[in-house]
């Protein structure tokens, strides 16, 4: 198996979100992807598996469970292939549907990807399950952003949108893991989206990933498509929209991702970055 490693979203090594990518992973079974994954212990790692019309089925692993979509290991395999083949358009099968991605010759030589996400989906969060969440954050109702209310956004995984009226709180995350991850885990959560909203298209996040056994994520592109999906059914951004998330500096590990929200309110949303080898 040629396992490499990649940063996404991100152009140095020592920032962004590393991800495991297996390019080609025919005849790998199931239980190896979730022991290759445990052992890598990156968020996620990809396994991809080529298709005889030129597209890929892929897979993404978490050291604890397997996801159906996962954002920053779609831009590293993306950037990975790219390099071998040759820029140009790609369709990824994934389990939560088919996923375009485009790459191309970014301005400092490097490769930029850009995935189109599956239809977007925002759903309201239940009262109680609001309270449980907000009490495992360690959060009150009086730190959230009236601007921007609780919602489950999905774009290929479900992530609840909560957003900090304060960079400050933002900045302040202390969660209760166990109680954060059972509810999760009963909801069918993949990660939670904290937000603060710096200016009208840009925004500071967060993503606590309890479920997959990672206590933050320091970049994730399903969430950032599931959240332009949020803002654009809310009617919270002037369409169509560019927004800039930075993600991962209070982890020590930046981040810079770019989405494009379309005025098409069944469009996919579209995540862009860039991702380099580690190492």
């Amino acid at each position: 198996m040629d396992l490499l490693r990649y940063v996404a979203f991100s152009t140095d090594p020592m920032g962004g979100n590393p991800a495991g990518v297996v390019l080609d992973a025919t005849g790998i079974d199931e239980a190896t992807m979730a022991a290759v994954a445990a052992d890598v212990g990156y968020s996620e790692t990809a396994f991809a598996v080529p298709r005889q019309d030129g597209a890929l089925d892929i897979r993404y692993f978490s050291p604890q469970n397997e996801v159906p979509f996962c954002g920053h290991a779609t831009i590293a395999t993306a950037v990975a292939y790219a390099q071998r083949h040759g820029v140009g358009d790609l369709l990824l099968h994934t389990k939560a549907g088919q996923v375009p991605v485009t790459t191309s010759a970014g301005p400092d030589g490097g490769v930029v990807a850009t995935l189109v996400s599956v239809e977007p989906r925002t759903d309201p969060i239940a009262d109680a399950d609001l309270a449980e969440l907000l009490a495992a954050l360690r959060w009150s109702a009086g730190d959230l952003d009236p601007a921007l209310p609780p919602r489950a956004a999905y774009a290929g995984a479900w992530h609840p949108v909560i957003a900090a009226a304060s960079r400050e709180r933002l900045a302040d995350l202390d969660y209760d893991m166990p109680a954060l991850s059972g509810l999760m885990a009963r909801r069918g959560w993949t990660t939670i989206t904290l937000v603060q909203r710096e200016s009208a298209d840009v925004f500071h996040a967060r993503n606590p990933f309890p479920p997959g056994g990672v206590v933050e994520d320091p970049a994730t592109g399903a969430a950032a498509a599931a959240f332009g999906g949020y803002l654009r059914s809310l009617g919270l951004v002037e369409l169509p929209a560019v927004l800039t998330v930075h993600q991962g500096v209070d982890m020590g590990r930046p981040s810079l991702i770019t989405v494009g929200v379309p005025a098409d309110p069944s469009a996919g949303i579209e995540v862009t970055g860039t991702a380099v080898p580690i190492g």
